[in-house]
């Protein structure tokens, strides 16, 4: 009896600790009231009972995608942990090591972790007004000197993958990005990995920011951000 309990005890330790260890050096960049630390256009982008919310709407509408943008300073090196949920016709993303867009009011270029309702696009690594497509869902995609992506591994197809993503529920991205890798996790799976070898459009550091994508109607929802920057 004695040492089932010890046994027992043990494991809840372990797991206590392990649990810590994985909170360890994530700072929360939402303080779940307010916008405070974020910009971005106030007519899409508030926050209401506790998550932020971007919304498009018919009285609405967008011109050019929009951006709420991180405060916080370049990120570089880090981890972003956020959880997510979107409706059936939106189109969003995580953009990041992004730059500003002259001319256009918080628009962003860069690095983008895909989100849409309908999962087509969930999870792949898109650069805004730049290359387009980087590595597509169940992707290891390394981009070459000459910009040319070169797949090197397909680890689950779209369909397959699709299967973690909960249609209007929430989900948590893992974005990890160190050095000139990426990595895109969704509810724990993979998604999609590139490794960018472009040196003359790669980029190391920039923006953090969340998107609401042209369209005719949508509403895209964020909570629980957490984000560790690794020294350079």
């Amino acid at each position: 009896m004695y040492l089932k309990f010890a046994v027992l005890v043990s494991l809840c330790c372990f797991l206590g600790l392990s649990a810590m260890s994985q909170k360890k050096g994530f700072v929360r960049i939402f303080d779940g009231k307010s916008l405070k630390g974020w910009k971005g256009d106030s007519a899409h982008w508030k926050v209401e009972k506790g998550v932020i919310v971007g919304e498009v709407t018919p009285e609405k509408q967008l011109k050019e995608n929009t951006f709420l943008i991180w405060e916080g300073g370049d990120v570089a090196d880090f981890e972003l942990k956020i959880q997510y949920k979107i409706s059936a016709g939106g189109n969003s993303g995580i953009q990041y090591r992004s730059e500003l867009v002259p001319g256009i009011t918080y628009g962003l270029k860069g690095y983008q972790a895909d989100i849409d309702g309908k999962n087509e696009y969930t999870g792949l690594n898109y650069e805004e007004r730049g290359r387009g497509f980087i590595a597509k869902r169940g992707q290891k995609v390394v981009i070459d000197a000459a910009g040319k992506p070169v797949l090197e591994e397909s680890f689950g197809s779209t369909d397959s993958l699709s299967q973690v993503l909960k249609l209007n529920d929430w989900n948590e991205y893992h974005i990890i990005a160190k050095g000139n890798r990426m990595q895109h996790y969704i509810n724990g799976v993979l998604m999609s990995d590139a490794i960018d070898n472009d040196v003359k459009n790669r980029k190391f550091s920039g923006f953090l920011g969340l998107q609401a994508h042209v369209t005719s109607e949508m509403r895209v929802e964020f909570r629980n951000i957490r984000i560790k920057k690794y020294a350079n």
